[in-house]
């Protein structure tokens, strides 16, 4: 089974306004709820892609009781903890002449409510994969990837991380399966301006020195290479299409790598498929299904 962990989920307000203007009233055009968060996200598109996962992390209060009720809606299981104090959080994506952003604060976790957790995770299995991502709220432990991984560190469970900063490189001595950074990650892990290809592989390689398995990073609209621990690496653009929302992308590019992966054991289909996944979200309203991404590998193939 996979499993994925997310933190802090959100309902998430996607909206446009034409030419939003600060300290004035502004009207929609257009409005979506989605549940969110990266690990949901990873969930979702799984399920799209034909592969069942089971969804973890902390919920409450109403907006807790409406994203459990969006998961179920999507063929999605999960286990999600309810949380005594708070509200999961509502995040407003507003797109104007340029996109803003608001993010909520989400519910106070306990320390009970997250050995909870724990011990949900303390059932996994070697045959089980965990994708854990996405940044860590205020009231958790700024070090709780680390703890995740190293109660588990002698079960031999594939491990997925799509985190920045400190939060990956302090993983990278348990070996991960995949890290998934993107470009300006990169950079910042080392201190650069990465831009190239050509340079995304040398530091790809340098985070397996470091203990990552495999590293795929992606580049938004200029593609994404993957450095395997096969010795294999590969670099592709990206396929071509309307940017429509970026939100989930990456995640997408997780769930769509992992798929291929578990259907045929083979890094470079893995890869494609991960692109394809993650720009077929950034190509939709919604995030990316089997279909639309079919028809990117087709794309990409014919190059």
């Amino acid at each position: 089974m996979i499993y994925t962990v997310t933190f802090n989920p959100s309902i998430d307000y996607i909206c446009r306004a034409e030419h939003f203007a600060s300290g004035k009233i502004n009207r929609t055009n257009y409005e979506k709820f989605l549940p969110g968060g990266k690990g949901i996200n990873v969930s979702i598109v799984l399920k799209n892609l034909g592969f069942d996962s089971k969804a973890l992390g902390f919920v409450a209060g109403f907006t807790g009781k409406e994203i459990l009720a969006m998961l179920e809606k999507a063929g999605v299981s999960h286990s999600m903890i309810e949380v005594k104090e708070g509200l999961s959080r509502i995040n407003v994506k507003m797109k104007s002449d340029d996109e803003t952003e608001i993010n909520g604060q989400g519910p106070k976790i306990t320390k009970e409510e997250l050995e909870q957790l724990m011990h949900q995770l303390d059932a996994l299995t070697n045959q089980d994969i965990l994708v854990i991502s996405g940044s860590v709220p205020s009231f958790l432990p700024s070090n709780i990837y680390e703890q995740i991984l190293e109660r588990l560190k002698d079960k031999e469970i594939l491990v997925v991380v799509d985190a920045e900063k400190d939060l990956l490189k302090n993983v990278l001595q348990y070996h991960p399966f995949l890290i998934k950074p993107n470009n300006h990650e990169l950079s910042e892990l080392f201190g650069l301006d990465i831009q190239s290809k050509e340079d995304c592989i040398v530091y790809a390689k340098k985070l397996q020195e470091m203990g990552a398995r495999n590293v795929f990073v992606s580049m938004a609209g200029d593609g994404a290479v993957f450095v395997g621990e096969d010795g294999s690496s590969y670099q592709s653009k990206a396929p071509k299409g309307k940017l429509m929302n970026s939100v989930g992308a990456g995640d997408s590019s997780v769930a769509g790598f992992l798929a291929a992966y578990l259907e045929t054991k083979d890094y470079k289909k893995a890869f494609y498929q991960g692109i394809c996944a993650g720009s077929a979200s950034a190509f939709s309203e919604d995030l990316a299904v089997k279909e639309d991404v079919n028809q990117l590998l087709i794309q990409l193939e014919q190059k």
